[in-house]
């Protein structure tokens, strides 16, 4: 399989290059990323557990994808791309949200957009390699899970979820 290659950016999301994945890890390259939210019909969040594999906060939650921008796609491809692939599902209406600029952890810097839609539960069929469960919750049964042990979620998932509710979050918003 070819290493994935990704767009280089700017501070402004201008593009300025094209490098592998794990290059632009290793240097901390800024470069583009996705996530969706999915709520079922009674508002509840669609959210991941990663895998044990993944080299990236193994078994931490996350937001329903979250997916990297691949050389020559948009923000938008990449979030409906990341559905097919992520949890299977297809031909559903996502909206943009907003865009920002965060530091991911150690070298990972990207500027990412969150979009957000409604999904039928029996028609997510997640790829069991990158996901190892998926559950739905309420807003308020995730800010009392935050409050109880915020080592569970992955870092961004939790700024992204501050920004979502109108708190104060580690990142800047771009629009």
């Amino acid at each position: 399989m070819s290493e994935e290659i990704l767009d280089v950016v700017d501070e402004q999301d201008n593009l300025i290059g094209k490098e592998t994945r794990k290059k632009v890890h290793e240097v901390g390259l800024w470069h583009r990323g996705v996530h969706v939210f999915l709520f079922d019909e009674d508002g509840n969040l669609l959210i991941q557990k990663r895998s044990a594999d993944r080299a990236s906060n193994p078994l931490r939650l996350d937001c329903s994808v979250s997916e990297h921008v691949q050389s020559g796609e948009n923000y938008l491809e990449a979030a409906i791309r990341g559905l097919k692939e992520e949890i299977g599902v297809e031909n559903i209406q996502i909206k943009k949200i907003a865009k920002f600029r965060m530091n991911y952890g150690i070298n990972d810097n990207e500027i990412s957009e969150l979009y957000e839609g409604i999904v039928e539960p029996s028609d997510v069929k997640f790829d069991s390699v990158e996901i190892e469960s998926i559950f739905y919750l309420s807003m308020d049964e995730l800010k009392q899970m935050l409050k109880e042990d915020e080592s569970k979620f992955c870092y961004w998932f939790v700024e992204i979820l501050k920004m979502y509710w109108g708190e104060e979050a580690k990142m800047y918003r771009m629009e």
